[in-house]
């Protein structure tokens, strides 16, 4: 595994669109490896493939205070979302900086898994709140 570099705020790649990943493969799997070495070096609780300039449609989070429990979140969709909840962020992208945003309270997201299984997860509070953060860069 490798720690890649994360991009900060202004770089004009942080706007590239992410591409939706074909298939999850032997190189897929090591791009989110990477990606969550990467996200618990910074430390952070969320990486989008877009902050470490691959364009690639790809999340890995991890809310737990063990650093035990990743989520793998290839080509993710939000497809429902409920209720409101205003929460102060933070971004690995932009270091330092933290500001209250409005989001949905709790979401339905659908994506393949690391193993390339499709799935759904429903999210709320925190987990929610990353999810739509980390989505917002794919």
């Amino acid at each position: 595994m490798a720690i890649l570099n994360i991009l900060h705020f202004p770089d004009p790649r942080l706007r590239n669109m992410a591409k939706p990943v074909a298939q999850v493969d032997d190189e897929i799997r090591g791009l989110l490896d990477d990606m969550l070495e990467t996200m618990y070096q910074a430390p952070g609780i969320g990486l989008a493939a877009t902050q470490v300039n691959i364009a690639k449609r790809l999340v890995v989070i991890d809310i737990s205070e063990g650093n035990d429990q990743p989520l793998f979140l290839v080509n993710p969709e939000i497809v429902a979302r409920d209720g409101v909840e205003e929460m102060e962020e933070g971004c690995l992208s932009v270091p330092g900086f933290f500001e209250k945003v409005t989001r949905a309270d709790s979401v339905k997201v659908r994506a393949l898994g690391r193993d390339g299984q499709p799935f759904e997860l429903d999210a709320e509070g925190l987990l929610a709140v990353c999810i739509q953060h980390e989505i917002d860069y794919t």
